[in-house]
């Protein structure tokens, strides 16, 4: 009965997600019918109605009607239909993300407990814990939660297209404020039509090709509809928790512990067109981005401030400051802060002529000087709070100001800090070459990894620059110098944090960060006589074989005298990278899983026995395939001693789009990344580390079972890249406008040599997701193999061990979203059909291994039984995402054929936006 109560109560707070996507399908297929006629809507609902037959048993009829109604379709007539499924997949997103947020208003309102995954809660769970108040002040006094974005081809969304789904998010939010006038109703329903229209009427696609300044303005739109408001609401929500909490935080703000930082216009691993110039320019666009908004809320906050010296006193400093304006107004003179604000808004505007050479939104009063800092800035706005705060207009003071105040904090001049990233081969090669000038008998590349460590120390002892005017480098080593001289110059100009990181790619020895640290120095970003590092050098560890041997790299290199002088000017802190993509292509999700815990595991001894402070940086993409997955259960499940307080993790792909385009879903995000860290750094979870030794030795017998499973099938087995080139939309993906990177980082087929990126993304597309699962089902049966009575122990790992219940929790979710009977489709546009069936009945196989065996660990009957949140989401989506899937593989085959045309390739980049719309986390 109680079971039966559960469900009719979801079902009940589920009615109003359903009403919202009726509504919007409803809308849409109007649309359809008025732009397109009655003919293409009734073949969108056959397509509809025959995949749904296909998907539920894989009925041979409708595989066959599908195949006929599909090949009678001219090329206009499929690019209408994909429209359709593709924009109905974009709506479902948007009544989904409405549907969180309703969700989470009512549970606030009702005066439930926090959730999991909020500051509430991780706070409450501290209190219980014993975590005193002055524990507290020190996690946030040396904490960092950094969410980096970066630019991958992976999304796909038009930001024309975002902004349109936008104001649909709006409108459906409108219906949610309480009951309507019949007239309020007719006027949202008509501005919903209208925008549904508009989005119809939008090309999806872009026509060109994105350059990085392009992919630096999408970055930069997010910053609107998110993190420059809801940032700061978020510090003011928790600074009010921690007051209520303990009154003695009235005394002390809270630092700003939670950062943006990108990846986009410094991220030149092996794309040529990030350049010095293009690092300029992200930096121009970023500070431009940053004091438009100041000058805004500026703008707003003196027509709130009209306080009169009539009425109410000021400070003495605010008296100055106001005095100090060049405001000549007669108008403003008895209001004190409006001519305060006014003159702060002139020197701002002077600050924007001076960094980025642009003219302020509205005219200054008058001429005034730039400000040198963000500090002065935020000092002057300081004297305007202290005024308000002493002269009884404290709650004035709350509001507009506070915000700004904690904005400037938080994004100064610069908005957020741009890594840099190269890989180690360039490094190599550029070190190599200013060393052969200054000494003709240095051949580096032969050297030893001892002697090369032995030289770059020396190097890094003395003060000599390595470079010189009068050498002729070559056009690689000038470019490495030139961005190197480029990020001391934005330093410089927009300030310390505008550029904080260098990151490493390919790092496999000690020489490779040391080469890094010598290059700074020709910039003077390292100073040997002062024992200065003024960027964190990051090394990234991305293979199988690369995080087996970090623990011993990093081991080495602390044990450097010289290295351990310049860490003390970071506050004896270094960061390590782990890429989860390169590590997952290598070796398949299991053991890349496996891998990254055992890496983190070694790296937290030796840092400890070094006594120095580690901050990892986690390389996570949006699929599970590349390290994604629910944040907060990922940051709970690292092992103890993982996260110090601080953790940066990258955002990528169209997962930048689903986690922050709505700003309410996007603060709750934040929110989460927030509350994990304190959680894990402080509560220890317990789940977090495994119950006995015997569980670490079955995870390792494990993952040697799915890696000789994965190996075999990817690197091992003759045909598969062919087979892989053939039943993907890999060829597709490559042509496609939605990055300024290549898809490969040589000019090769090889699956070496192809980035994870597109090659889970492609996995994605055809929905088998293999990369998210491939090697577990044969690790499990040759496991109980060899232990029969093994199945009680991995029952168990699951119940008590929260990296190994994690592990299968995100594939669950991946297995759930693959389909293979869609997935048989695309294995037959493989042209030798003895490769064909050789390889996809391995595949099958192993799906449905994997399946059993998750089942059977997790307890569950079916999947995503514990997780009724996310199967609602895919009975919703799916009868509308399938039909996708057969538009293209029907596109690809005339694509690959004499049929090859224009408004092909163009339908087949359609059906690649709304699959990945559709499964929201594939790339």
């Amino acid at each position: 009965m109680s079971a039966i109560l559960l469900q009719e109560n979801s079902e009940t707070k589920d009615q109003p997600l359903r009403e919202d996507i009726r509504l919007l399908g409803r809308i849409l297929g109007d649309t359809v019918r008025s732009q397109e006629g009655e003919a293409v809507f009734d073949i969108v609902e056959r397509i509809r109605q025959t995949s749904v037959r296909f998907h539920r048993d894989e009925d041979q009829g409708a595989r066959r009607e599908l195949e006929a109604i599909l090949n009678s379709l001219s090329p206009p007539q499929t690019a209408r239909v994909v429209r359709a499924y593709s924009f109905f997949s974009h709506l479902s997103n948007i009544a989904e993300d409405q549907h969180h947020i309703r969700r989470t208003r009512a549970h606030a309102l009702a005066g439930s407990a926090p959730r999991e995954g909020t500051m509430g809660h991780a706070l409450d769970e501290a209190q219980k814990a014993g975590i005193t108040t002055q524990q507290l002040k020190e996690f946030f006094d040396t904490a960092l939660v950094s969410p980096v974005l970066t630019a991958h081809p992976t999304e796909v969304q038009r930001k024309s297209i975002l902004t349109l789904q936008m104001n649909i998010a709006n409108l459906l939010a409108e219906r949610d404020h309480g009951p309507m006038t019949p007239e309020e109703e007719e006027a949202n329903l008509e501005a919903l039509q209208h925008t549904v229209l508009t989005l119809w009427q939008t090309a999806i696609l872009r026509s060109t090709k994105l350059a990085v300044t392009d992919e630096v303005s999408n970055g930069l739109t997010f910053y609107d509809y998110t993190f420059l408001r809801q940032l700061p609401r978020f510090y003011a929500q928790l600074e009010d928790h921690l007051r209520r909490m303990d009154p003695s935080w009235s005394a002390t703000e809270l630092p700003s512990f939670l950062r943006m930082g990108s990846w986009i216009g410094g991220d030149r691993d092996g794309n040529p067109f990030v350049t010095a110039p293009v690092l300029r320019q992200a930096m121009r666009m970023q500070s431009t981005r940053a004091l438009r908004f100041y000058l805004d809320e500026l703008h707003a906050l003196g027509a709130e401030l009209s306080l009169s010296t009539r009425v109410i006193d000021v400070s003495e400093p605010l008296r100055q400051l106001a005095e100090r304006s060049p405001d000549p107004s007669p108008h403003r003179k008895m209001e004190p802060y409006r001519r305060a604000i006014s003159g702060i808004y002139a020197r701002l505007a002077a600050t924007l002529r001076q960094l980025d050479g642009l003219e302020s939104p509205l005219h200054a009063v008058g001429d005034a000087p730039a400000y040198a800092t963000p500090a002065e800035f935020r000092a002057d706005l300081e004297i305007i709070d202290r005024s308000l705060t002493v002269n009884g207009s404290a709650a004035l003071a709350k509001g507009r100001l506070r915000h700004l105040r904690r904005a400037v904090d938080l994004f100064g001049f610069h908005l957020a800090s741009v890594d840099m990233r190269q890989n180690s081969d360039v490094h190599e090669r550029s070190v190599a070459e200013l060393l052969a000038f200054v000494d003709p008998d240095i051949h580096y590349a032969d050297l030893s990894e001892d002697e090369r460590i032995a030289l770059l120390i020396g190097e890094l002892e003395t003060n000599r620059p390595l470079a010189s005017p009068y050498a002729e480098y070559s056009e690689e080593t000038r470019s490495e110098l030139d961005i190197i001289r480029t990020a001391a110059d934005c330093r410089a100009r927009f300030g310390a944090d505008a550029v904080v990181n260098c990151v490493i790619s390919k790092t496999d020895g000690v020489s490779d960060i040391l080469e890094v640290a010598v290059l700074l120095k020709e910039a003077g970003l390292l100073r040997p006589k002062d024992g200065a590092l003024d960027l964190n050098i990051s090394p990234l560890f991305e293979t199988i074989g690369d995080l087996r041997n970090c623990a011993a790299t990093m081991d080495r290199l602390l044990s450097i005298p010289t290295y351990r002088r310049f860490l003390e000017s970071r506050g004896n802190l270094q960061e390590v990278m782990l890429g989860y993509s390169d590590s997952n292509k290598d070796g398949g999700f299991m053991t890349s899983g496996w891998e990254l815990y055992k890496a983190e595991i070694a790296l937290v001894e030796v840092f400890a026995k070094h006594g120095v402070r580690l901050r990892l940086f986690h390389g996570r993409g949006g699929s599970v395939g590349r390290g994604g997955g629910p944040s907060y259960q990922a940051i709970l499940a690292q092992p103890g001693g993982a996260v110090q307080g601080a953790i940066r993790i990258t955002e990528q792909g169209e997962v930048i789009a689903g986690k922050y385009s709505n700003a309410e879903v996007g603060r709750r995000n934040l929110e989460t990344l927030a509350a994990a860290t304190l959680e894990a750094t402080l509560l220890h979870p317990e789940s977090a580390a495994p119950c006995t030794d015997l569980f670490l030795e079955t995870m390792e017998e494990l993952s040697e079972h799915a890696f000789k499973a994965y190996r075999g099938l990817v690197y091992e087995t003759d045909g598969f890249e062919k087979y892989f080139w053939e039943s993907t939309v890999i060829g597709e993906i490559a042509n496609l406008n939605i990055g300024s990177r290549p898809a490969s980082r040589k000019k090769s087929t090889s699956i070496e040599d192809l980035r994870a990126i597109p090659w889970v993304f492609s996995w994605a597309q055809c929905r088998l997701m293999l990369p998210g699962w491939y090697g577990f089902g044969s690790a499990v049966k040759a496991y109980l193999a060899a232990h029969p009575d093994g199945m009680e122990r991995l029952r168990a790992m699951h119940r008590d061990w929260g990296f190994f219940r994690t592990l299968l929790s995100n594939m669950d979710m991946v297995l759930a979203k693959s389909n293979i009977a869609i997935a048989s489709r695309y294995a037959g546009l493989v042209s030798d059909p003895a490769l064909r069936d050789s390889i996809f009945s391995r595949i099958r196989s192993e799906w449905q291994d994997s399946i059993e065996a998750l089942l059977a660990i997790s307890g569950q009957t079916a999947l995503l039984e514990s997780n009724p949140l996310l199967a609602r989401s895919i009975r919703n989506r799916f009868p509308y995402l399938d039909p996708l899937n057969h538009v293209q593989v029907e596109l690809l085959k005339r694509h690959r054929t004499s049929d090859s045309g224009e408004q092909i390739a163009r339908g087949i980049h359609l059906t690649i936006n709304g699959i990945a719309a559709g499964l929201r986390n594939s790339g």
